[in-house]
């Protein structure tokens, strides 16, 4: 009589062992192969690109060092309320007797403006100007490095490395934001007269001004000059400085200027909330458009003029004519004091385009 094997239990637990040794041992494969496969790319790239891998490797450092700088110099100038006033230098501005002393030097002939000065930092374009400002105004000088870009020379108007200069200036701008400090930026070209800060308003996120005003300070139509901007940092003027920065892309050979005009009256803006103002010529003047009432300017731009030696000398009759007005203001003779026109501006076409009258006020007493 014959008897069926049953397999023993122990067999079954033997190939059940076998089978889970197998999977694991195919698992571990997979992993060894995966892991050797990355390896292998990234020894072929250290191979091929071993110079581009360690220049980026070294660029996120010295930004990461360059921001630390900047946090620094920020926090010593800031207000108590994380505002600062930020304007950019290179060589060609900064020589001596040139534009950046001009500007300095209205801070100290200007009424209720030489404490600013704390509170100013200046972003070099190069490492002359660098030097420069860390003689004559220091612990408030950032070098802006770009690499590969030499701004060091007047850069003329809308020549390719003054749209580059610009639109660093735009990227730069947007970083203070995102660190959130709100800023005054200006122009080394605008005199500063008086302090401008109780002429704008603390609820208005991106307030600018204007070549030409047309007397409604909600006008998106007014001529916009990025030379003077009051920004306040939070998400929306983060937002919008970002847009501006790269709609560089859909309006090519355009300045930073030309592209707000595109993009200020467009959905964007209304999109995110962005609260807008248009600041009156009345405070806010320049060659284009000059304050005409001295008891009320707060700053003078050397604008619709083309040339750094023309607006030198030109801006220098400014101060002149600023310093005659303090000192007339001492007096009881009753004289009325205003600018002279912009003698060296005001030969150029672009000028005459623009001015189709002179700034000279008639019918005055005294015009200086």
């Amino acid at each position: 009589m014959s008897h069926s094997k049953r397999p023993r239990p122990a067999s079954k637990a033997v190939r059940k062992m076998a089978q889970m040794l197998l999977r694991r041992d195919l698992l571990m494969v997979g992993v060894c192969l995966v892991v050797a496969g990355f390896l292998s790319l990234v020894i072929y790239q250290i191979g091929v690109y071993p110079l581009q891998l360690f220049l980026h490797f070294s660029d996120d450092v010295h930004h990461q060092e360059d921001l630390k700088k900047l946090g620094k110099i920020l926090t010593e100038a800031a207000t108590e309320d994380k505002t600062v006033i930020i304007t950019t230098l290179n060589k060609a501005w900064s020589e001596p007797n040139s534009t950046f002393d001009l500007f300095l030097h209205s801070f100290h002939v200007g009424k209720g403006t030489k404490p600013l000065l704390r509170h100013l930092v200046v972003a070099c374009l190069d490492e002359e100007a660098y030097s420069r400002c860390s003689e004559v105004h220091p612990h408030r000088c950032y070098f802006m490095k770009t690499p590969g870009i030499d701004f060091a020379g007047d850069k003329m108007f809308m020549t390719p490395d003054y749209l580059k200069m610009m639109w660093r200036r735009i990227e730069f701008l947007g970083t203070l934001l995102k660190l959130r400090y709100n800023f005054i930026f200006t122009d080394i070209d605008i005199m500063w007269f008086r302090d401008p800060f109780p002429r704008l308003s603390k609820d208005v996120d991106f307030q600018i001004a204007c070549d030409r005003y047309s007397g409604d300070d909600k006008d998106i139509h007014n001529a916009v000059n990025g030379g003077f901007t009051f920004v306040k940092a939070n998400q929306r003027t983060i937002d919008f400085y970002n847009y501006w920065y790269m709609s560089r892309l859909r309006y090519p050979d355009r300045h930073d200027q030309d592209v707000l005009d595109q993009i200020k009256g467009g959905g964007y803006p209304a999109k995110i909330g962005l609260k807008m103002r248009f600041l009156d010529t009345k405070y806010f003047g320049g060659f284009c458009e000059p304050s005409r009432d001295l008891d009320k300017v707060c700053t003078m731009h050397a604008n619709c003029c083309v040339g750094l030696e023309n607006k030198i000398k030109d801006l220098r009759q400014v101060i002149v004519d600023w310093e005659n007005y303090v000192s007339a203001a001492k007096t009881t003779d009753g004289q009325i004091m205003t600018w002279r026109d912009p003698e060296n501006c005001m030969k150029q076409w672009w000028w005459k385009n623009q001015n189709k009258t002179s700034i000279g006020v008639k019918n005055q007493k005294n015009t200086i």
